[in-house]
């Protein structure tokens, strides 16, 4: 069988998924900002370390074509999908989409048939975060790697995107409730993931201007050492494992059957009758002379626990001749 990697199985006969509104002009508004650019690079840098050293055929990056994903990643068929087509404005700075979706809720993608999935920020938009995790867990492979990246809600960014609803307004433009890396560690448990491991990032206040976030630069490394958890962005990869089962055969070897023991037949009357003459005898003549007794009395306990058979355990009443 050949080891070359075979093209990667597409459905093109599935249903349509409803696209999620999220407001992509003001995310990519966002992602052009110096904020989004300085979660940008803190991510393409985390991101690069943890899928450099993975190896496997096939690998696919859902959403955010603005930040390359598996650029340090040396599999040879590297996927960039997205579900929608990016504007010739100038505004829009990103890459062309290699497979273009109507929904990440139903993936294109055989069972078991991706050895790596980067989810960039696409728990935070999907409108049924559990499907896009259940479709995920479906498309890889067992041992497949998972990359998920998200805002995290306990943070200075996450307590600003709790005002969203007042007069200021959210610092990130999401809709939904952010989900914490404990939760999605959580759900990834549940559908049979081992967790590899959590990082955190750009612990630096929410500022809007670059001049601020690079005077504030300095809480990297303090926040990094002191609140390692409150990270504004945290990076969370998985390992998929399937269980295997053990078939027990039938016992090969087989042990000879114990052998019956041999009976031994016995004549009741005539044996007990004459043990009991014998015995009386010997106790006749013991009356006469007393050492004779004992010695006869010695003789017939040993030859009774002479002529014991263990296979048929009975006592055979013999006497020995003086």
């Amino acid at each position: 069988m050949s080891d070359s990697p075979q093209p990667i199985p597409i459905h093109r006969d599935l249903p349509p998924s409803p696209t999620p509104n999220v407001g992509d002009s003001a995310w990519d508004r966002w992602l052009a900002s110096p904020p989004g650019q300085y979660v940008m690079r803190w991510e393409s840098t985390e991101i690069a370390a943890v899928v450099a050293d993975l190896f496997g055929y096939h690998a696919v990056q859902l959403g955010l074509p603005q930040l390359d994903a598996l650029a340090a990643n040396r599999m040879p068929l590297r996927l960039l999908a997205d579900t929608r087509w990016p504007a010739d404005d100038g505004q829009t700075r990103g890459r062309r989409p290699d497979l273009l979706v109507s929904g990440f809720g139903e993936l294109p993608f055989d069972t078991q048939s991706l050895d790596l999935v980067v989810l960039p920020h696409q728990l935070e938009f999907a409108p049924d975060p559990h499907q896009l995790l259940r479709e995920v867990d479906r498309v890889l492979r067992p041992d497949g790697r998972l990359v998920v990246v998200g805002f995290n809600p306990l943070s200075l960014w996450g307590l600003r995107q709790l005002a969203r609803k007042g007069p200021f307004g959210g610092f990130v433009p999401v809709d939904e409730s952010l989900l914490g890396a404990p939760r999605v560690r959580d759900w990834l448990k549940l559908l049979s993931f081992e967790i590899d491991g959590s990082r955190y990032g750009c612990y630096v206040p929410p500022c809007r201007t670059g001049r601020w976030l690079e005077r504030m630069r300095f809480l990297e490394v303090a926040g990094d050492r002191w609140w390692p958890i409150c990270g504004a962005v945290y990076l969370v990869a998985a390992t998929k494992r399937v269980r295997g089962m053990h078939l027990v055969g039938p016992a090969w070897r087989r042990r000879p059957a114990p052998k019956a023991a041999p009976a031994v037949a016995i004549s009741g009357r005539s044996s007990h009758r004459s043990a009991g003459v014998a015995a009386f005898g010997d106790q006749a003549a013991g009356l006469h002379d007393p050492a004779a007794a004992f010695r006869s009395s010695s003789a017939a306990l040993s030859d009774r626990a002479a002529a014991y058979s263990r296979a048929s355990a009975v006592v055979l009443p013999l006497r020995r001749r003086l």
